[in-house]
């Protein structure tokens, strides 16, 4: 099988390990196991699993023959299947489903939906079949799937050399200083709780840049590119940089409590209608991995988060079938 290749991209040194298993969706232990299987080069030579990497260099991953996958249970789960070939899917997930099975989640993820209207899905690591990348489980939005072998390698090939164009939209707290924001820090799991994620100079680089699209009484509706995408990375780039995501339990940073005088009334009200995190993968633009064509597809605001939004900004805004179109979101001049 022709090996999957990366070139090491970050200025900052990495373990190899940790590098295999950001760039293929696995977890530390399987990417080492890849290595101790001799399955991986760097600069076409065998290396350890704590071998550090510095730019440049080329990691060539080539993956046994698969054994034939754990049976997954399908779940008759609606989904919203935006495009669909014989090569991917394009899904806009709501908010709730997990994307692949997982402890406490098993059988009722987006996998098993998938499984249960008969798409094929091929690549990705054991039970994770066709995924490519993930949005987290009360993130709604754009996602694609991989349904060959093929299509799955060059979609994780383009991820990580970030030709994949994945914007987000969300509101949050406060009124950013400009627009732009670029927000450049790097994320790594929580020292003392691992459900967490944390700004740690020690975790691994990653860039958010931040436009406002619309400034309402006491949040911005945002629009924001990721340039890479580390777990729970918007999240907690905007909690640190003081203006986190309305709604979100995790990454509250103060919430509602950051608006003082006669504007916190207006910002409690507006916490207690949002269910979930007001963020959203608004859009997803790349290449076809097997015709080269340019794709890009939109998902306009969400249905759940609406109440949210009229409250923010108004009764008009909510009133149009496109309020992110409404709001010139995706003209990305702007």
């Amino acid at each position: 099988m022709t090996p999957v290749e990366f070139t090491v991209v970050p200025v900052e040194t990495e373990r190899l390990d940790r590098f295999l298993a950001d760039q293929l969706g696995l977890s530390r232990t399987q990417a080492a196991r890849l290595v101790a299987d001799k399955a991986v080069t760097v600069d076409g030579k065998p290396a350890r699993a704590s071998r550090i990497l510095t730019r440049g260099e080329r990691v060539a991953v080539r993956f046994p023959e698969r054994e034939p996958p754990r049976t997954l249970r399908p779940a008759a789960i609606p989904l919203a299947v935006v495009y669909e070939d014989e090569h991917l899917a394009i899904i806009d997930k709501p908010a709730g489903l997990v994307v692949h099975p997982a402890p406490g989640h098993w059988d009722d993820t987006l996998v098993n939906a998938l499984v249960a209207r008969g798409t094929t899905l091929a690549g990705g690591a054991e039970g994770r079949p066709g995924v490519v990348h993930r949005l987290d489980r009360n993130t709604s939005g754009l996602m694609v799937v991989a349904k060959t072998e093929l299509a799955h390698r060059r979609l994780g090939a383009a991820i990580a050399g970030r030709r994949v164009r994945r914007t987000y939209a969300a509101l949050a707290w406060g009124h950013l200083g400009e627009s732009p924001t670029v927000i450049v820090a790097a994320v790594a799991r929580h020292s003392q709780d691992r459900k967490r994620m944390a700004i740690d100079p020690r975790g691994r680089q990653a860039r958010t840049d931040a436009h406002v699209v619309a400034r309402f009484d006491v949040v911005d509706l945002l629009r924001l590119e990721l340039h890479t995408g580390r777990t729970h990375q918007i999240r907690v780039h905007l909690e640190h940089i003081g203006h986190p995501i309305v709604g979100d339990p995790t990454y509250a940073g103060g919430g509602s409590r950051r608006v003082s005088g006669a504007a916190r009334r207006d910002a409690e009200a507006l916490e207690r209608v949002t269910p979930r995190q007001a963020l959203h993968a608004a859009a997803l633009a790349f290449r076809h991995p097997a015709t080269g064509e340019p794709l890009e597809f939109r998902a306009e605001w969400p249905a759940d988060l609406r109440e949210t939004l009229r409250l923010a900004g108004g009764t008009d805004i909510v009133a149009h079938p496109e309020p992110l179109s409404y709001l010139l979101f995706y003209n990305r001049d702007g």
